[in-house]
């Protein structure tokens, strides 16, 4: 007789809820846009800057489903974490939700970033957005035949 194990089946069949990376150097904010996420299908990870965002991602396996980032964070902010970005193929594909508390115009936005969201946050608005965001980036892989 075998032992009762522990470990949860996982089948090919079912696939993994998309990954985004959401930055954000206020805790609560941080942790709340991860329940809102996780509560919508997705697993997170999140930094409280840019920085530690960099480093999250070099260590990542796989690409996350698209970032959510604030763009106003010490240490370093969404506009240079957007200039850092673009230096890696790989993540400069990865579709960027840049969210502030700031007015940030189509002109003005960081490169790279393919939405903003002001703050106060509309919770199903931006959960439309994200299973949207999350749509592209399986759609693209799909088409370069990337499996996951």
């Amino acid at each position: 007789m075998n032992p009762p194990d522990n470990t949860e089946e996982t089948s090919l069949a079912e696939p993994a809820r998309p990954l985004v990376l959401v930055v954000d150097d206020d805790e609560g904010i941080r942790d709340s846009l991860r329940d809102l996420l996780e509560d919508a299908g997705f697993d997170t990870i999140g930094a409280r800057h840019g920085l530690e965002a960099l480093n999250l991602l070099a260590a990542l396996p796989i690409a996350p489903a698209f970032i959510l980032l604030d763009l106003m964070m010490p240490v370093m902010d969404g506009w240079a974490f957007c200039d850092n970005r673009q230096k890696s193929r790989t993540f400069s594909e990865v579709p960027v939700i840049a969210i502030s508390a700031s007015d940030i115009s189509e002109s003005n936005r960081p490169t790279g970033v393919d939405a903003v969201v002001a703050k106060p946050i509309d919770a199903d608005k931006f959960a439309r957005l994200a299973v949207r965001m999350a749509g592209r980036k399986i759609a693209r892989d799909r088409s370069r035949g990337v499996l996951h």
